[in-house]
């Protein structure tokens, strides 16, 4: 009998009439092995761009880190901030340049720029843009309610009150996924983190 050891998460990204929220539960766990209780899964690109991944974390921090990174020569040059479109399209081929030896990570990138946006990625760089998604192993169960109860005119507590219940729905059917949430909202005035435990 074959074991797959594979990371677990549950990440949810949602656009609301001020902005974009993502949000990413706390566990890291390989197979049936819970490695930490505070894994860290949301990311902060610019001021007006964040990320929330799903895999393996060594790989969405270096992808994080290079993307800032990019993102910040890409500025200084042409004098002027990047849209979120723009970084959704960098991210696309960073990830499709290790098309041979991918990334193990499932990226939703939201950022504002005029209207809030949300972008999803999959380990080989494809880019879907859409007003909510949900990536990871918990992602059937936390999409189902988004579906359910989401309107683009919602506001940034009533969002925040569903991505949280989505993520809590997830957690309560996926073992690898658990142990409270780390939030990120982008708004025209900036990125606000925030935790909750539960």
């Amino acid at each position: 009998m074959a074991y797959y050891y594979l990371p677990g998460a549950t990440v949810v990204g949602m656009t609301f009439k001020d902005g974009v929220i993502l949000v990413a539960e706390r566990r890291v766990s390989y197979g049936h092995y819970i490695i930490s209780k505070s894994g860290k899964k949301v990311f902060k690109i610019t001021d007006n761009v964040g990320v929330a991944c799903a895999g393996m974390v060594g790989d969405m921090q270096m992808l994080s880190r290079e993307i800032s990174l990019y993102v910040k020569l890409k500025e200084i040059e042409v004098k002027r901030k990047m849209s979120p479109n723009s970084i959704a399209k960098l991210t696309s081929v960073l990830m499709f340049e290790r098309r041979l030896f991918p990334l193990l990570a499932q990226v939703i990138l939201g950022g504002v720029n005029g209207k809030p946006s949300i972008y999803v990625l999959d380990p080989l760089g494809s880019v879907i843009e859409d007003e909510y998604a949900a990536v990871g192993t918990g992602a059937e169960i936390a999409i189902g309610l988004i579906e359910a109860y989401y309107k683009p005119s919602m506001s940034e507590s009533e969002v925040k009150e569903l991505a949280i219940k989505a993520i809590k729905a997830a957690i309560q059917r996926d073992a690898a996924s658990g142990d409270g949430v780390d939030i990120l909202v982008i708004t025209k005035n900036g990125i606000k983190e925030e935790s909750v435990n539960f």
